[in-house]
C-alpha cells in the first residue's frame, strides 16, 4: 500500500520550497506520519505545498496512490483551506473520523478540540484524511487511519 502524504504549509513551503522528505523542511509533524507508515508496514511519499485550494486539490487529484494524508490547512485562519479545497471532491464522507479524531483530542487539549476541521472522506475510490499540522494532532490522526485503513481499502473495493 501506498500513501501520499501533502504537508500544507505556505510558510514552510516559503521557507524551504517543494521539499519531497520532511527532514529537509523541519517538518515534525510530516515525519511523524512517515514513520507511522513505515513502521505499519506500507510505503510513503511526501509532498511540501502552500495552502491554498487549488493545490491541495491538484494533489489529491493527481495521486496514485492508496491513500492521502493531508497535514496541515484544517483550522480557522484564513489560509487553513484545506477543507475548502478536499470537501468538494467528496464522494462520500467519513464522519465517524472527525468526530473521533475530536472526541481523543479532548482528553489532551480540551475543549479546544471543537477548533479541528479534521475530516476524512472518499475521492476516486480512495481514502482521503484531513488532519491538523501539529506533531500530537499527526500522531492522533495516524493511530486512527492506520488502524482501519485496510478495512476501509476493502469496503471501498467492494
Amino acid at each position: 500500500m501506498i500513501i501520499d502524504v501533502v504537508v500544507a504549509s505556505t510558510s514552510r513551503f516559503q521557507r524551504y520550497g517543494s521539499a519531497t522528505c520532511p527532514e529537509d523542511a523541519e517538518d515534525l509533524s510530516g515525519e511523524v506520519i512517515l514513520v507511522k507508515i513505515k513502521a505499519a508496514g506500507y510505503e510513503a511519499r511526501y509532498q511540501l505545498m502552500p495552502d491554498g485550494i487549488e493545490p491541495i486539490r491538484e494533489a489529491v487529484k493527481k495521486s496514485k496512490a492508496d491513500a492521502v494524508v493531508i497535514c496541515g490547512g484544517t483550522g480557522l485562519t484564513h489560509l487553513d483551506l484545506t477543507m475548502e479545497a478536499v470537501e468538494p471532491l467528496f464522494e462520500k464522507t467519513l464522519p465517524g473520523f472527525g468526530e473521533i479524531f475530536r472526541w481523543r483530542s479532548l482528553e489532551v487539549v480540551g475543549t479546544r478540540a471543537i477548533l479541528t476541521r479534521a475530516a476524512a472522506g472518499i475521492y476516486h475510490g480512495k481514502p482521503v484524511f484531513c488532519l491538523p499540522g501539529s506533531p500530537n494532532a499527526a500522531r492522533l490522526g495516524m493511530e486512527l487511519i492506520l488502524a482501519e485503513i485496510g478495512h476501509i481499502l476493502k469496503h471501498i473495493g467492494e
